[in-house]
């Protein structure tokens, strides 16, 4: 059996996610997409801390903390909004990164089949609520609980793209059907592999767009995620922007809000890309004028979650 049935074979047996990944991986080597090589790879091993996540694994999380006050007062147990999270400790708080493979999530379900909720440390959490929940009430404790569904959901969502990616890359690729273990055969070549990329990015990200420098005539895609810095960082440089830019623009972008779908940038922002677009012109950026214009105003749309 070739390589693209054996892992639609096991998925709909049901079996263990982890050797799928194993033949799936294998295969996108075969295929040379080192995109989705390096989500296989991800998805198997864990997530670097500089790798961007993807959303699915940003999990919502809970607090609930005890307070004590005068006279011996108190109030144990108690929810804290996430408005109150968001406001005082910023929005990261409200989500957390699994960036564990899926082999540690397993197991980590395994051992916690009795328990609804899972913990996180958010000792950090007890300062900077100080005093900011219950007026002249001390922060003793806060715990943060994770559904333990929400751990299903990213078994289910990794499941779940695997076979997507394997349904469109037998349509797409009819080639890669005859992909099997054993010598290479190089049945595919160029044009397939960015076929796999781009059915990777639209299928693992959701966010994947594709720009043409008809210039070089060379082609890049851009994958950024809502409200992810480093993400716009790293698709504006290596569409050609130079990297110190490339920074400068996603902090302000982070810094304000768009006008409309329509105006995408707000004021320091459009008053950035006027005095620093000369460098497409004289050759400072890799990227033409027309090609940067597009790249910025794209990851800006991407970015506040506009397209």
């Amino acid at each position: 059996m070739n390589l693209l049935g054996e892992v639609q074979k096991a998925l709909l047996e049901g079996q263990s996610i982890g050797p799928i990944l194993l033949k799936l991986r294998f295969l996108a080597s075969r295929l040379g997409s080192n995109v989705l090589e390096e989500w296989v790879k991800h998805e198997s091993e864990g997530y670097p801390p500089e790798v961007t996540l993807p959303s699915y694994r940003r999990v919502s999380v809970s607090y609930v903390g005890s307070f004590s006050g005068p006279f011996g007062s108190g109030v144990k147990n108690a929810p804290i909004p996430p408005y109150l999270i968001e406001k005082f400790a910023g929005q990261g708080w409200n989500k957390y990164e699994i960036r564990e493979g899926v082999s540690f999530i397993d197991e980590l379900i395994g051992s916690n089949r009795d328990s609804a909720v899972l913990y996180i440390n958010a000792a950090n959490l007890i300062l900077l609520l100080q005093g900011k929940v219950y007026e002249d009430f001390a922060c003793n404790s806060i715990r943060g609980q994770i559904s333990k569904a929400s751990l299903v959901d990213i078994q289910n969502t990794v499941r779940t793209r695997v076979l997507e990616l394997t349904i469109q890359i037998e349509k797409t690729i009819p080639v890669a059907s005859e992909i099997t273990i054993g010598p290479l055969t190089g049945l595919t070549g160029q044009k397939e592999k960015e076929v796999v990329t781009q059915i990777t990015n639209q299928i693992v990200h959701g966010n994947y767009t594709s720009i043409s420098n008809s210039g070089s005539g060379t082609q890049f895609t851009l994958t950024i995620n809502n409200h992810d810095v480093a993400s716009v960082v790293r698709a504006l440089h290596d569409a050609g922007i130079a990297e110190i830019d490339a920074k400068e623009i996603a902090a302000i972008l982070s810094s304000e809000t768009p006008e409309s779908a329509q105006e995408p940038f707000g004021k320091k922002a459009k008053e950035w890309i006027a005095k620093n677009i000369t460098k497409a012109a004289d050759g400072s950026w890799k990227a033409g004028v027309a090609v940067a214009t597009s790249v910025l105003t794209e990851a800006a749309l991407r970015f506040y979650g506009l397209k």
